[in-house]
This record gives C-alpha cells, sequence and structure tokens, in this order.
C-alpha cells in the first residue's frame, strides 16, 4: 500500500467501483447532477457511518475542516449540509442496496469455509428481524402504532461470518412471518426461526423446496405421537418424537410428519423444544444448530451499537433507506478488508481503529495489525510494570 495516501482511501480502494457505477446508471442516480455525484455522496455517508457523526451539520463541519484533503479522499465537492439532505432524499436508495448485494457477493466467499463447530455440508442460515424505532411526527410514512412509527429490517444471515444475505426494510407494521412469502428458498439449506415464524402453510413451502427449518415449537401446539426416536438425557435430549399436526387448518397446511425434540439447558435451566422437517442429523447436532441463530441478533446489536442507523439524517422514505443500506455496506466492507489483510482485530477494532485514523497516512495493513498497535502502545508507555520481574 502506498503510505502517502491516508487510511480513508486505502479503505475505499476495496469497493469495486465498476459496479457502484453501473449501480448508478442503473437508476439514474447521476442524471442532472452537477457537481455532487452519487459517488461522493456515498464517501461522505461512508466517512459518516465510519466516524459516527451525529448530524448532517457535524458531517459538514468535519469535512469542510479538512477541505484541503477532500480531493484526495475522493470527494470531489464541497460539502454542504442542504446538498447532502438533498442527496439523501432524491437519489434512489435502491442504488445502495443493489451496491451492498455486490459486496455481499463478494464477501461470503471469504468466509465459507469458517468454522461453526458442527460438521456438516449444508448451507445454514438465521432469519431474524429488528425493530428501530422513530418519531411518528417526523417520519408519519412509517406509521407503526397509533403514536409510535418504526421500520423493520428483516435480515437473512449466512451463520459462516454472520454476512447478510437478504434483507427487507419494511414498515414496523409488516408481520416476521410475511418475509417468508418474499424470501426466495435454496434448496438443501437450513433456516433458523423462532416461534415468530410458525406459520404451517409457509414452512411447508420450505418443506417443498426440499429445504430444512428448525425453529422452536409454540406452546399451545396440538399434535400427536407418532414415533419415538432414541434420545440422550445425558446430553440434555428428553425426548425426540416424529409427531402429526391435529388441528384441522394445521394439518391441512402442512400434511406431512414433523420432528419435535424436547432439549434441557442445563446452563440456564431452561426447557426448550424444537420443531423441524430434518430427520437426518441427530437431536443434539439440531440443538446446536438452533443455539447459532444466536448470530443474527449479535449482528443486529453490532450494527445498532457501531453504525449509525437508529438516528437518522433525512426523515424521508429515501433517506432513511439510503443511510440504513450504506451502512450495511460499510459493515460489509469491514468484512471483506478483514479477510484480505488476514487481520486477527475484531470487526469492532478495525471499526474504532478506523475512525480515529481515517486520516493517517500509513499503510492499511500495519494500521490493522494486532502486532503493530502492541509494538506502538508498548513502545510509548514509560509506566513501571507492576509485575516485572
Amino acid at each position: 500500500m502506498n503510505n502517502g495516501r491516508s487510511i480513508f482511501s486505502q479503505i475505499m480502494d476495496f469497493l469495486p467501483l465498476y459496479e457502484l457505477k453501473k449501480c448508478i446508471r442503473r437508476y439514474r442516480g447521476d442524471y442532472k447532477v452537477q457537481s455532487f455525484t452519487c459517488l461522493n455522496q456515498f464517501y461522505t455517508m461512508a466517512f459518516a457511518q465510519l466516524t459516527y457523526r451525529e448530524s448532517l451539520r457535524d458531517i459538514e463541519a468535519c469535512l469542510n475542516a479538512l477541505q484541503s484533503k477532500l480531493y484526495h479522499l475522493g470527494i470531489r465537492s464541497k460539502i454542504s449540509k442542504s446538498t447532502l439532505a438533498d442527496a439523501n432524499n432524491s437519489r434512489d436508495w435502491r442504488i445502495y442496496a443493489d451496491f451492498a448485494q455486490v459486496l455481499i457477493n463478494i464477501a461470503r466467499p471469504l468466509y465459507s469455509q469458517e468454522d461453526i463447530g458442527l460438521e456438516i455440508d449444508e448451507m445454514v442460515y438465521a432469519l431474524d428481524s429488528t425493530t428501530i424505532d422513530l418519531c411518528l411526527t417526523l417520519f408519519p410514512w412509517a406509521k407503526f402504532r397509533r403514536r409510535k412509527a418504526a421500520v423493520k429490517m428483516h435480515t437473512l444471515i449466512d451463520i459462516h461470518g454472520s454476512i447478510p444475505v437478504f434483507i427487507h426494510i419494511s414498515d414496523g407494521k409488516m408481520h416476521d412471518v410475511n418475509i417468508l412469502d418474499i424470501l426466495e428458498i435454496e434448496a438443501g439449506s437450513i433456516y433458523l426461526v423462532d416461534r415468530g415464524y410458525i406459520d404451517f402453510d409457509r414452512l411447508y413451502n420450505i418443506n417443498k423446496s426440499n429445504a430444512f427449518f428448525i425453529s422452536l415449537a409454540k406452546s399451545n401446539m396440538k399434535f400427536r405421537r407418532i414415533y419415538s426416536h432414541q434420545s440422550d438425557i445425558s446430553n440434555g435430549i428428553h425426548s425426540d418424537q416424529s409427531i402429526a399436526l391435529t388441528v384441522q387448518k394445521s394439518r391441512k397446511e402442512y400434511p406431512e410428519k414433523l420432528r419435535r425434540i424436547h432439549f434441557y439447558d442445563v446452563e440456564h435451566k431452561n426447557h426448550l423444544y424444537f420443531l423441524t422437517n430434518n430427520f437426518n442429523f441427530t437431536s443434539g447436532t439440531i440443538a446446536k444448530l438452533y443455539k447459532c441463530r444466536w448470530q443474527v441478533e449479535l449482528f443486529f446489536k453490532w450494527i445498532k451499537q457501531h453504525l449509525r442507523i437508529k438516528a437518522f439524517y433525512g426523515t424521508s422514505e429515501n433517506a432513511v433507506k439510503s443511510q440504513i443500506w450504506i451502512a450495511i455496506s460499510i459493515y460489509v466492507l469491514l468484512a471483506i478488508i478483514k479477510k484480505r489483510l488476514n487481520s486477527e482485530m475484531s470487526l469492532y477494532t478495525i471499526l474504532q481503529v478506523a475512525s480515529v485514523s481515517l486520516f493517517e497516512k500509513i499503510p492499511i495493513n500495519e494500521a490493522f495489525s494486532v502486532q503493530d498497535i502492541r509494538e506502538l502502545t508498548e513502545s510509548n508507555c514509560i509506566q513501571l510494570n507492576l509485575f516485572d520481574l
């Protein structure tokens, strides 16, 4: 890497700009635009995400204070609050949604060999949604309840590396289970869902697509036992049964047999009942697979804490979706950089280092090296070691 260039410029080098420009042309993003292009908008919003800027005024003040450096960052226009607000409101959010998908397609192969602690060949996905609360007065288009607005981010995660594969942003009123009508089911894959996705008609569509699902069973589910499989109480498996639904409507929607596993979680002293259409894996493997569903919750927690998606720079639907999709792009971009640099740092550490060194002119592989940070810390430390032997 050229140590005469800033960290920000070197991070942006990992973007496939040709693909971004294709997305811009697809939706005529730069039509009649004179200076502040979609590329400038993306770079500016990327800066805001990497440094966790609070507002448009905050972004404007920070970047204009570095006006002499903007050209070398790839931002070829003076930043103003009104220009950025207009861009967020008018530039089609699908530009950044499509580009995020391009980055996802680059990242997934890099993490395809990540160890998940299970020796299985099937692709495993975790599906869930998170709600982002909004002010109804400022966001009337996102009405959720009588006095509340919200958007939902329905997300399918590839548990190899926690890379989002599918994201759909809806208003808060869309029920989680309805996302199964939009989701393209991949044959042979395993989908981990919670109780909110229990709809036997939709689950049967997954079964007919030659895919598998693992969910928690609802407590009021009516069924009859067909056969009891061998269980291993020492590993927490209290029962493993083949069952059939007994309620007429449910039986009509899902006419085939299901598998119900009773698992006792010793650590949390909790009884869990898994429901699945997979009869090939052991009951212990089913329990371990469902535990992997927690990765989608960790993904939501990470982006909400470390990227700017809970407070927005604009109030229009287009501005909100653009900001969310650019945040997702930054998350995936950092994941790509981590792999391509073979960095031992966590994504959190990479983001924190980037946020305070964007304008430093050092090679990026040194900036994101655990060893270099350790050596820098030790060399600058003048305090005596308490346990120096």
